[in-house]
């Protein structure tokens, strides 16, 4: 088998190669191309990485990398070629391949070895087409990404309401099973729904948006509202007019929260600036006296509860989560129309808001310690 190949890199982006064996013109290609294609991709990748052409050692360049901008000529004579296809203008002939691959090969990392520049220009040229393809890979995935949260079915761990009518239903982001189990039990059915969530979410002041939306709880928050994101939000797609924000009363409670809220402000701004957002105010404390039973929001109230019943014969219990709440007690206190207390999300500023969630959420640790510093004797809730 006698080989003769003549290739070259061009600016454009396409690839040109053009076979033959025993000067016919092989269109379909064959064994003699995929030799060729393999010889050409290891060399680059051998040789970039031992000539240091290609910086990061972890990179491993695809073919479709190398032969952007090629052209190529590939010639092979032989006897007794067997052709396949419809048109049999693909050569079929197993072994062509191993030696037009080891022929190949071992010429190119000899060229590459006594030609370095020429090696580099074609490495940062396949680097290029690497980043091209990685990042149009990351588009295509992210928009079926969006694309699967706004038409999938809805979250299988969210308990929604029988009630149709998004101005007249709510839903209750709860944090963890137990408060969720609670919730579930304690809920009207009719126009409360519940979905719970596993431990803290994503910071999305550190993350990408790539990595955002593949975090199931965000995807569960995304599908279960229903809006969508980014270019596809759209309001009136919203399923709940009352998204209620659920946690303990507590400094990780108050974490949680804040993590969901950074979450809206960044990419479901709209839901808090139509008055859709809001915390629930789960109680402190329990006061019971005998068969009388109160709670308390804050300790200013627990003290003026404890003077009204007098202090004698009184049970103070202190909520350390809404998971030590049963489902009555729950309802009482923080689902309850009637009775509960509810805190609705605003933005009063954007441009301060904005700084706050930058310094307090991001990656600056700097500014964050500053500000914790600054403000530390302000704080009013603090767990040691």
């Amino acid at each position: 088998v006698e080989v003769d190949i003549a290739f070259q890199y061009a600016a454009a982006y396409s690839e040109k190669v053009y076979t033959y064996v025993n000067s016919v013109n092989t269109k379909e290609g064959g064994t003699h191309l995929e030799g060729f294609r393999s010889a050409l991709t290891k060399a680059i990748n051998k040789m970039g990485k031992e000539n240091k052409a290609i910086k990061d050692q972890n990179l491993s360049l695809k073919g479709d990398d190398v032969r952007e901008g090629l052209t190529a000529i590939i010639s092979v004579r032989m006897a007794n070629p067997q052709f396949e296809g419809q048109t049999k203008m693909k050569l079929g002939n197993s072994e062509v391949k191993g030696i037009v691959d080891s022929l190949v090969y071992a010429s190119l990392c000899e060229y590459f070895e006594e030609h370095p520049k020429e090696l580099a220009a074609i490495v940062d040229k396949a680097v290029l087409a690497y980043q091209a393809r990685e990042a149009a890979r990351k588009a295509k995935e992210l928009a079926r990404r969006k694309s699967t949260l706004e038409s999938s079915g809805l979250p299988g761990k969210l308990a929604d309401c029988s009630e149709r009518s998004a101005e007249k239903s709510e839903i209750y982001i709860v944090e963890g099973d137990s408060a969720g189990g609670s919730a579930k039990q304690g809920r009207d059915r009719r126009f409360q729904a519940i979905l719970p969530l596993r431990g803290k979410i994503l910071n999305v002041e550190k993350a990408t948006v790539h990595k955002i939306l593949k975090n199931n709880e965000i995807q569960a928050l995304i599908s279960a509202i229903g809006t969508g994101v980014g270019e596809s939000f759209d309001i009136e797609k919203a399923r709940y007019h009352h998204i209620i924000i659920m946690t303990d009363a507590d400094v990780d409670g108050a974490h949680i929260s804040t993590l969901l809220m950074t979450f809206f402000f960044r990419y479901l701004q709209p839901l808090i600036e139509a008055g859709y957002i809001y915390l629930a105010q789960p109680p402190l404390y329990r006061i019971a006296k005998g068969k009388q039973e109160k709670y308390a929001y804050t300790e200013e109230e627990m003290k003026e509860i404890l003077q009204e019943m007098g202090e004698k014969g009184v049970n103070v219990q202190r909520y350390k989560g809404l998971g030590e709440m049963n489902a009555s007690q729950l309802w009482a206190t923080t689902m309850d129309p009637e009775t509960r207390v509810l805190k609705r999300v605003v933005i009063e500023d954007a441009a301060y808001a904005n700084e706050i969630f930058e310094k307090l959420m991001g990656d600056d640790v700097t500014a964050r310690r500053d500000f914790i510093k600054r403000h530390a004797k302000e704080v009013t809730n603090l767990d040691i």
